[in-house]
This record gives structure tokens, sequence and C-alpha cells, in this order.
């Protein structure tokens, strides 16, 4: 049976969370591509709404879904002492999954070739003359669509063998105070005063909504993740004993495991199919940024297609991949101290440009000068050992996306 126009389609995106949803939104804003966006329909498979945090200076496009922003950020040393600082031109964004979601639906739905699916993805391939996906539609029948290229934002399942494999696992509150406790002006990055793990580091973050109410999440740097219980414990005590919130209501949660890795993503899946989000490769290794990399990656591609260009590039740099290899392996071997670490670069470096290094947008020459505000000698020993270090396949945890 042949396929009809309708199944037909320059671009089809697999997936409706962050990063394809910003690749679908700077398409239809920047071509006159045809694009389909495959998102699965309601039920066990379709998300829960999160949140997307993000750094950036000026217009980008996504104003009227940003619900928060701050000017001020901060971080609390293990010592209990705080690291306030302004990084202008940078301000810290956050948008809410729903907002973003509407945003693109709306963009789509008003462009001459954009559609959404609600179908589950059940595979994608290579076919002659682009790519091929077959997906099931809620009431039962099966549906096939075709394109030029197809990218394919489904978490893998299964990680590329690498050296070092951590997690970063969070679980976060919002929560209404009863009376004001947050400073909305203020956003608290990394607060390291609660108690660290044996393996890995540990800190709390807070972003204030408004005097009485902010989301407040519990983060590890570690290898395993923890229970429901565990989760609810950490936050409680951060609560009640360090933040001394009082009394409060929890309103919603949000859960997630991001994979801080140096395997190496293939972004390339087929002569037609390519990969993007996590599974691409845009969650910078060292910190769990996403959501910008998915920006910066998604008006590349963008203009890639428009300028009739079939290559894609990377989203982070071999240096910025190199830098993140050399730091997992110094956090999981335990040769830095991790608060210290973190502490100490807001500390000594000018935010503006800590937070470009962080974003992996950084030059070598600056790089070079906060490579040497870093612990030297640990970080020297673990380059050495590298390049020696076999790389290995090991199980994969998943429970949602990056939340930055």
């Amino acid at each position: 049976m042949k396929s009809s126009s309708a199944d037909r389609s320059d671009v089809v995106v697999v997936g409706g969370g962050a990063a394809g949803l910003s690749l679908a939104h700077r398409l239809v804003e920047t071509s006159s591509a045809t694009v389909t966006v495959i998102e699965p329909p309601d039920g066990p498979l379709r998300p829960a709404e999160r949140t997307w945090c993000y750094w950036d200076a000026g217009a980008d496009g996504l104003e009227g879904v940003v619900s928060a922003s701050w000017k001020v950020v901060r971080v609390y040393g293990a010592d209990g002492r705080p690291i306030t600082v302004e990084p202008a031109p940078f301000t810290y964004r956050m948008v809410r999954s729903t907002d973003f979601e509407g945003l693109v639906h709306g963009h789509l739905a008003r462009s001459e070739g954009g559609r959404v699916l609600r179908a589950t993805a059940e595979s994608v391939h290579s076919v002659a003359g682009g790519a091929e996906v077959r997906c099931r539609l809620p009431e039962g029948p099966s549906r096939t669509l075709r394109a030029r290229h197809v990218f394919d934002s489904r978490p893998l399942t299964a990680l590329p063998p690498a050296r070092t494999q951590l997690l970063q696992h969070f679980r976060g509150w919002f929560v209404h105070t009863d009376t004001a406790r947050f400073d909305p002006a203020v956003a608290d990055l990394m607060d390291f005063r609660v108690p660290q793990p044996a393996h890995g580091l540990a800190f709390g973050y807070v972003l204030p909504l408004a005097p009485d109410r902010a989301l407040v999440e519990y983060t590890e740097f570690s290898r395993n993740t923890l229970t429901t219980e565990a989760y609810d414990a950490a936050l409680g005590h951060y609560c009640r004993d360090i933040l001394g919130l009082g009394a409060f209501t929890p309103e919603n949660t949000e859960q997630g495991v991001i994979p801080m890795t140096d395997a190496r993503f293939p972004r390339r899946a087929g002569a037609g199919v390519f990969r993007i989000g996590t599974a691409g490769g845009t969650t910078r290794p060292a910190t769990g940024y996403t959501f910008a990399a998915a920006q910066r990656q998604s008006r590349s591609i963008a203009a890639a297609l428009r300028d009739g260009h079939g290559t894609f590039p990377a989203p982070y740099g071999r240096r910025a991949l190199a830098m993140d290899a050399i730091l997992l392996r110094a956090l999981d071997t335990g040769r830095i101290n991790g608060p210290d670490f973190f502490s100490d670069l807001f500390r000594n470096v000018p935010a503006e440009r800590l937070l470009r290094f962080l974003d992996g947008t950084t030059s070598l020459r600056e790089e070079w000068g906060i490579g040497l505000r870093t612990p030297v000698r640990p970080m020297l020993l673990t380059a050495a050992e590298l390049p020696f270090l076999p790389r290995r396949s090991r199980p994969i945890a998943r429970s949602g996306e990056s939340h930055r």
C-alpha cells in the first residue's frame, strides 16, 4: 500500500521533549520545510509536566514562555559560606514544559506544513531517499511516515561504552510556605550544606517563584539512584533543618535521572536518521546542562537544512568533552572534592566566563585560565591515565530528562 502525501514530510521529529520541540520550533521559524512531530499519546509514555532551566543573554525567541528568571545566583560551600554572583549579561531562566509545548504546537498549527501526530514510534530506519518511521496510533492501527530527514530524540535503551559513568539524579518539591521565606531575586544553584554521600556529591537547588513559593530540589552526582523515600527524607531535612522554611506544603513534585558520562554518542543512526537530545550527546557530561545546547543545535540544524547542507555540528567541541572526561574521572575516583571544586570555581572565576565554560562556549585561552584555578595535580594525573582506561558498557537508569 502506497503512502499518502499526508504521510510524507521534509522532516519528522520523533519525541516531544525539550530537544524535539526545540528543533520543531526553529524549523518552522526559519525554514519552509514541512515538519511532523510524533509525540506519545496520553498515557504512561507521556511524561508529566517538568521544568527546563538554562542560561541566556538577550532575546532568544522564548521570552513568552519564560515563567521566571534570575539575575543573581548563589552557591553555598560545604562550610556554609555563600558565594553570590551577578553573571550579567546572562540570566537564569525557567521554562515550563506545558508552556513550551503550547508555543511550539501553536507555531506548527499556524505553519503551512507543520503538524503534531500523537502516536507511539516503534521503529526508525533509513530507506531510499530518506528515512521511515513506523508508529502506532492510539486507536491501534499502525502508520508509516516518510521524510528526507528524521531526527530521533527518544532516550537510548543502553548507553555507549564509557570509561566513567555517573548519574545526576534529583527529586524536587514545589513548596508553598506559610510565611515569606524566599528572595525571588536570587536562585541557589548549588547548596553543599546538605550531608554528602560516601561517593560523589550532593547539593540543594532552590528556584524562588514568589516570597512563599519555590522549587526546592535535592540532587546527587553518584553511581546509583535513591528510593523515593530516601529523596523525600533528604528533601525534608534540607527544607526544615537547612533552609529553615518552617511550616510548608509540597504542592507538586518532579524527578529525573541524567547520565554524566564520557561515552561517545553517535549523532547519525542512518543515511537519513539523526539523534538529538541526550541520545545525540546534547547533555553536557560534567554538568547535566542540556536545554541551552538543544537551542544551539536546533538553530544550527535549521540553518543547515535551509541552506541545503546535510551535515550538522556536534553539540560540544572536542576540548569541552575532553575536559569533562577528566573532571568526571577525578570526581569518580575521589581525587578531587566535588563541593570544594565547584565552590572554588564560583569563588575564583568571573561569573559570566564560568557560565560560558559550563555551557561549553569558552575559548582555549579562557579554559586555560579556568584550569589553573582547579586542583592542578589531581587533574593532570587523571588526564594522564585516561587514554589507557578501557570503555565498558554499563546498565542505564532513566526516569526523566534534564531540567537544565
